[in-house]
């Protein structure tokens, strides 16, 4: 469904590991980006190069995953032979712009990785320890409003917008 209105702010949100919900994130959660692959094309017919970028093709993504302290859940998480998947929910508002009233759509975020990094944090009297773990990404899926948006899968050899295959042709090819 397009949403014709004006996007305002994330109401709120929760992070689920395996189901259930994690308990003591902090209050941010930054969301990887996507560089694309470029190779740099010069030559014959090209006045100097420009980079292009190739489909389906993206560098090293990370998750990190924010804790106030060393909750019990990151130690569910640290085993580098098992892949973590999260699942990050959100509620959306947002004013619809023919009548001005307050909405809300979701957003749903899927990742899939390994651990990388434990960061264990700091000890303060009567503060947080700012810890967290961070995920070496194999698959992110991001859904607004129950429609898929994209979809990158680097282990399966998927990557999809806004529910189109992108790599139907490569796989016809190949």
């Amino acid at each position: 469904m397009a949403i014709s209105g004006i996007p305002e702010v994330i109401n709120d949100f929760n992070v689920y590991l395996s189901g259930n919900k994690l308990i003591g994130l902090t209050g941010e959660v930054a969301l990887p980006e996507f560089e694309g692959m470029t190779e740099t094309i010069s030559g014959p017919g090209i006045l100097g190069e420009f980079e292009s970028t190739v489909t389906g093709r993206y560098s090293s993504m990370e998750q990190e995953i924010p804790f106030r302290i060393l909750s019990v859940d990151i130690f569910k998480m640290i085993d580098t032979t098992t892949p973590v998947e999260l699942t990050l929910r959100g509620a959306q508002q947002y004013t619809v712009a023919s009548t001005g009233a307050q909405d809300e759509m979701g957003m749903r975020i899927v990742f899939r990785g390994r651990c990388k990094k434990l960061t264990p944090g700091t000890v303060k009297q009567g503060g947080t320890m700012d810890s967290s773990i961070t995920l070496e990404l194999t698959y992110i899926l991001i859904e607004v409003d129950g429609t898929k948006k994209v979809e990158l899968d680097k282990i399966n050899g998927v990557f999809k917008l806004n529910g189109v295959d992108k790599l139907a042709k490569v796989r016809k090819y190949t």
